[in-house]
């Protein structure tokens, strides 16, 4: 970490890790999700447990379609692709697919707060919230200068037992 003096204000750069992008072909990395179990309505007797959820456990022997996205409540990330993924569900069960999952850099209790509030509720949630997942899949973005910190870059990939089969990144990164 560097820090920056000028006469008014005073900045914190942060060394990034350059990660490869990984593409088609390579295996997702190794990473555990902390999500929530039993926690609605979470007002009330709070019943809830944390359970941490291995990528071997959302992968292994699965054909998966997971999409990624800077940020749950965010406009178009709420307008166009969680409300779109969710009402294409059935159609991609069709098509041979085990499941499908939304990724984000936020914590169990936004993301489950963000389906809710959408009536998403085919599509699961997958809350990468230290963003080890995006950071080992080299997707990691700055978003400082919106206020939001370290977050996904907005990709979808097709994964079967682990190996990305194919992978859509939005331009620009």
């Amino acid at each position: 970490m560097a820090i920056v003096r000028t006469t008014r204000i005073c900045y914190i750069t942060y060394m990034i890790e350059e990660i490869k992008q990984l593409q088609d072909g390579d295996r997702i990395p190794d990473a555990v999700f902390k999500t929530r179990v039993g926690d609605r309505p979470v007002c009330g007797d709070n019943s809830g447990h944390w359970q941490d959820v291995a990528t071997t456990e959302v992968f292994a022997d699965k054909k998966i379609i997971l999409f990624a996205l800077p940020g749950a409540f965010t406009p178009t990330c709420s307008s166009a692709h969680l409300p779109g993924y969710d009402m294409k569900y059935t159609e991609l069960k069709g098509l041979g697919i085990d499941d499908v999952y939304c990724l984000s850099v936020n914590d169990a209790f936004v993301m489950d707060k963000w389906a809710l509030k959408l009536g998403c509720s085919m599509v699961k949630m997958l809350p990468d919230g230290n963003g080890d997942f995006t950071r080992g899949m080299g997707m990691m973005v700055s978003k400082r200068n919106l206020g939001f910190g370290e977050r996904s870059w907005r990709y979808s990939m097709l994964v079967e037992d682990g190996v990305i089969k194919k992978i859509f990144s939005e331009p620009g990164f």
